[in-house]
Formats: structure tokens, C-alpha cells, sequence
């Protein structure tokens, strides 16, 4: 049994928490351990974020997980106004940015959101998976150890705003891998000089991989496994 699953993660699962269930559902279908079923996936979502989570099973496909992680992404993201979070998403510690605010007219917020198109300087957010000194970025962030992560390259293909009711904005995005929303969350903030964190974030499609096809936790099981494996070719 090898192929691509493609789930839709609920939020509050982690990415583990779907190739785990994923890999309990093949075993039983094989009987066998699960320690000898090969699962894995091709890009985190932060246990906050829901959407398309791809899934490899089996051994061909787990060593494609690499290149599947290349592709660009596109997402909906929900940002709340006025507030920051130390993690940039609603998991952190939330404070007010400053004592008065004025919030953005919908031009003002346009003009804003269009200089992030096209290709950026981001600094990962201290709260990632990225290693620092053969440590997760997180684990020193928690123990509130410094974390200085270098400015990596990114490309903002599309991004417009979907709705605004201060003070939460919904924008879409497509965006390059190696992309953090959380972070161009936080950069829009400074840019309106309001400040502003992800409150909620899903991801719609990873390359030509789309949401649409992906199905529930819930829905997998012996059969609907099968029926997707098949479905799906790697593509770069």
C-alpha cells in the first residue's frame, strides 16, 4: 500500500497527530506493527492551522517528501488588528500593540498588503521547527533562550485582501515554500502601524495538490486510503 493521501488537518491535531493516525489505519490494513509502516508528510501545519496536510505512505513515496516540500503554497489567513502575539499565532502570550490605534481605512490596507508582493527578506518567526545549533528555534524560544535566525528569501505571487472588519482581516495568499504567514502577518501590522497576529490560517492547496480533494480525518479509514493512493502522481 504506497501513494499520496492528501487530509484536510483539523486544527488543534498536529501533523504528526494525522500521519500517526494515518499509519495505525495501514498497519491494521496490513497487519502489520506499526514501527514497519512508512508514513510521512511534506509540510507542518502549526497544530492552529487547518488544511491540506499531503501524506506519504510507503517507502517510494516518504524519500519524495523533500521535493513535494519545494512547491509553492496558497492559503487563507485570518489577522486580528490592534494586538501581537509572542508567537504570532492565538497559542502566544496577546498584548495590545500600543494604547491608541486607529483603524486602517480598506485603501490604506490595500496599499499595505500590495508591497508584499513579489520577492521579500523574511525572518522566520523565533516559534519554528528551523534548527538553531542542532536545536528547534521553539525549544529556545520557550526557555526564553536568544534565537537570531538569518533572512531567507522569499516570493509573494499573490496576495489580496478578502475581507475586512476591523479588527480582523481575511486575506489569500500564494507565496513560495520556506514562507511564514505568521510572520508576514506581523510585518503588515508594523506596516500600519497597528500591529496584528494570525488568528486563524488555512491552507488551500500545495502546488496543484488542492484542498478540494482532501478528506476528514474522520473519513479515513481501509477504503477511502485505497481509494486515494491510487489517485495521485508526484509532481514537482
Amino acid at each position: 500500500m504506497e501513494g499520496i493521501l492528501l487530509v484536510d488537518k483539523p486544527a488543534q491535531w498536529t501533523s504528526f497527530d494525522v500521519v500517526n493516525y494515518v499509519r495505525r489505519v495501514v498497519s491494521r490494513s496490513q497487519k502489520l506493527p506499526p514501527k514497519k509502516v512508512k508514513v510521512g508528510h511534506s509540510g507542518t501545519l502549526d497544530p492552529f492551522a487547518t488544511g491540506l496536510l499531503i501524506v506519504l505512505v510507503g517507502k517510494t513515496y516518504t524519500k519524495q517528501a523533500e521535493k513535494l516540500l519545494k512547491l509553492d503554497k496558497r492559503y487563507l489567513a485570518e489577522a486580528r488588528l490592534g494586538e501581537v502575539s509572542t508567537t504570532g499565532d492565538p497559542e502566544g502570550s496577546i498584548r495590545p500593540y500600543k494604547d491608541k490605534i486607529i483603524p486602517p481605512q480598506v485603501k490604506d490596507l490595500e496599499l499595505a498588503i500590495e508591497q508584499f508582493r513579489g520577492e521579500q527578506q523574511q525572518i522566520p518567526p523565533a516559534f519554528s521547527a528551523i534548527k538553531v545549533g542542532g536545536k528547534r528555534a521553539y525549544q529556545l524560544a520557550r526557555e526564553s533562550k536568544p534565537v537570531e535566525l538569518k533572512p531567507r528569501k522569499i516570493f509573494i505571487k499573490e496576495i489580496k485582501l478578502k475581507n475586512y472588519e476591523y479588527p480582523l482581516v481575511q486575506i489569500e495568499v500564494s507565496v513560495s515554500s520556506g514562507t511564514y504567514i505568521r510572520t508576514l502577518i506581523e510585518d503588515l501590522g508594523i506596516s500600519l502601524g497597528t500591529g496584528a497576529y494570525t488568528t486563524s490560517l488555512r491552507r488551500l492547496a500545495v502546488g496543484s495538490y488542492d484542498i478540494a480533494q482532501a478528506i476528514k480525518p474522520e473519513q479515513i479509514n481501509e477504503e477511502s486510503i485505497k481509494g486515494q493512493l491510487g489517485s495521485y502522481r508526484l509532481i514537482g
